[in-house]
């Protein structure tokens, strides 16, 4: 019975043009060993061949997406965190569209701890190697500038409205490209952002990732030159480069606009709730929203309000709370808290550590090895050559050797790429510099609640609790009251009136309290 409720699809994927189709199959053999040591029944296989991880053009991987929806299996196992994405905001956007069907992502060769520790971990060396990936990045630049001065695709997704044609060139995509110049021309008619999100939402409309739109994605529609048909690839720009799918003038228009919303926010009815998902009502557990109202000045305010009482359930007298104030709270005590001196020594160790026991060398290692011996035999050919021995074949077993070494290079810089390997000194310089980091930047608050923490607990006697994803253990500690209401936000908050946040009691998880 055990062995049915544990049923997994499988997936494998390659990228390079000298790997074959036996890397897939040793994928799935490493990953069907793992299934029949924890009993775990495989009832489905995708593989996609000679396709990168960093695109979201996986035909199998889409399939295997949609079916999860279908309840044939709770589990998606892979061979190794890179063959389900290289990208992290995909694997999380992936990750929880699964979780959301109630299916669980496993590693055939890579444990990653649950619990706390192995969350933030994970998160820290995610974000270290992104900040790192322009120095990596210099090792597979070969052939994408001269690409590029083709106009061809060299890497990455493509904005919606776009497909690759077959001489990888931009090619207009008919029912994303329709809905581009919807867009546009919403916006331009002075429709909100929330209300053409509303709209396309409402038809079934998706993004070039498959989510529902929102106004960040609508921000980068709004705001990609490309779309007027200028090629972009660095600082190079071609004019007419690729198709357009919308004129200059109406280009211009919708950045002239969005310049405006941007000096004048009450003119505009966004806001980014930077809580959501990890907000949570104190009093009954239920997950705390983001809305917004409007005061007797006519001024716009954000809050967050609890979706048991928004549903009409009187059992929750939960206040709503102010979202900027909510926010800074929360980032603020977690800059004072979390970014010390000794817990960041702590944790750039703990991060090293747990890269270098879930790091698999052996593919890197026999690269390398392959390159040594290729070397030793170009050199063996060198001194031939010295003595005098040259000839068809000797020029042909060296042009063969040049080649091979050229590849076994790009190899291992791939690899390179694929495993970034993080010293302690980087990993604490990455954390340092968000010691620095500015808390008034949204930019910034937004990466410090998605590193650090797990979920916060409001309640409506002056207690904030903040759960870390950092270890186990928790203390309470109290905070001075300093906070001040203003009337017409209190109003904009509406149903329940006011609620502070300035004075709380912190559950801090693994650090110790500042001193007054």
């Amino acid at each position: 019975m055990e062995k049915e409720l544990r049923r997994a699809a499988i997936y494998g994927r390659y990228s390079s043009h000298l790997q074959k189709d036996t890397s897939i199959e040793q994928q799935f053999t490493e990953i069907r060993k793992y299934c029949r040591d924890n009993d775990i029944y495989i009832v489905s296989e995708y593989a996609d061949r000679g396709i990168s991880g960093t695109t979201d053009d996986r035909p199998e991987f889409q399939r295997m997406i949609k079916d999860s929806a279908k309840g044939k299996f709770n589990f998606v196992v892979v061979w190794k965190v890179d063959r389900f994405a290289r990208n992290r905001y995909d694997s999380a956007m992936y990750k929880a569209k699964l979780k959301k069907n109630g299916i669980k992502v496993l590693y055939a060769k890579e444990a990653i701890p649950d619990g706390p520790e192995g969350i933030l971990l994970e998160s820290i060396l995610e974000g270290s190697a992104e900040y790192y990936s322009a120095n990596l990045a210099q090792n597979i630049k070969r052939g994408m500038e001269a690409n590029a001065r083709e106009c061809k695709i060299t890497n990455g997704s493509l904005p919606l409205g776009y497909r690759k044609s077959s001489d990888m060139r931009y090619e207009i995509d008919p029912v994303g490209a329709e809905i581009v110049r919807k867009i546009y021309n919403m916006y331009t008619e002075g429709i909100s952002t929330v209300n053409i999100c509303a709209a396309l939402n409402a038809q079934g409309y998706k993004t070039k990732k498959g989510t529902p739109f929102n106004k960040n994605s609508l921000r980068k529609i709004l705001s990609n030159e490309r779309y007027t048909g200028v090629y972009i690839y660095g600082d190079m720009r071609i004019e007419g480069g690729i198709p357009a799918i919308i004129d200059k003038e109406l280009f211009e228009k919708a950045g002239k606009m969005m310049q405006y919303h941007a000096k004048s926010p009450a003119a505009s009815v966004d806001f980014q709730y930077l809580l959501t998902g990890k907000l949570f009502c104190g009093h009954c557990g239920e997950p705390m929203i983001g809305m917004s109202g409007t005061g007797k000045s006519g001024n716009k305010f954000a809050y967050y309000s609890c979706a048991n009482k928004r549903r009409g359930d009187k059992s929750c007298t939960k206040k709503n709370v102010a979202k900027d104030e909510i926010e800074s709270e929360v980032v603020k005590r977690t800059m004072q808290y979390v970014l010390q001196d000794d817990i960041i020594e702590n944790i750039s160790q703990a991060a090293v550590d747990l890269q270098e026991r879930e790091r698999d060398t052996s593919v890197l290692d026999g690269l390398k090895a392959k390159l040594r011996e290729t070397e030793s035999s170009l050199n063996n050919i060198m001194k031939a050559i010295e003595k005098g021995i040259f000839n068809d074949t000797t020029a042909a077993r060296m042009q063969q050797l040049e080649n091979d070494k050229k590849d076994l290079k790009n190899l291992i810089a791939d690899a390179e790429i694929e495993q970034p390997m993080l010293t302690k000194d980087q990993v604490s310089f990455f954390l340092h510099k968000m010691k620095k980091g500015d808390p008034n930047s949204i930019e910034f608050q937004e990466r410090i609640i998605d590193i650090f923490i797990t979920a916060i607990y409001l309640y409506d006697d002056n207690r904030l609790k903040i759960v870390y994803t950092y270890n186990q253990e928790s203390q309470d500690y109290e905070l001075p009251s300093d906070s001040t209401e203003n009337e017409n936000e209190a109003e904009a908050l509406a149903h329940n009136g006011k609620c502070s946040t300035s004075s709380m009691l912190v559950e801090i998880r693994g650090v110790e309290p500042l001193t007054s």
